[in-house]
């Protein structure tokens, strides 16, 4: 039982300092930056991650979407759309 208690804590000594180990440039790639979207919003968008869901109602309405740029860089852009509740012509 000993043996085992040693094992389990000398695996988690080890993984423990290879978390220690990763470059902060990938570290930094987790973590999404949060901005609001605006007309002078220069984006770089090279692949969408998700887009938020548009409710069925006839109003201006906020989404988001996490994307990331070129640089493999996170983002979260908020914005606001027109909802899927309209009829054309009403």
């Amino acid at each position: 039982m000993k043996a085992l208690l040693v094992l389990a804590l000398s695996s988690l000594c080890a993984t423990a300092a290879l978390a220690d180990e990763i470059p902060t440039e990938v570290a930094s790639q987790n973590t999404a930056t949060v901005e609001d979207y605006t007309y002078d919003t220069d984006l770089d968008i090279a692949r969408v991650v998700s887009m938020s869901n548009i409710p069925d109602v006839c109003e201006v309405v906020p989404a988001r979407m996490e994307y990331e740029d070129h640089q493999g860089q996170r983002h979260i852009l908020n914005y606001k759309i027109m909802g899927n509740g309209c009829s054309n012509g009403s």
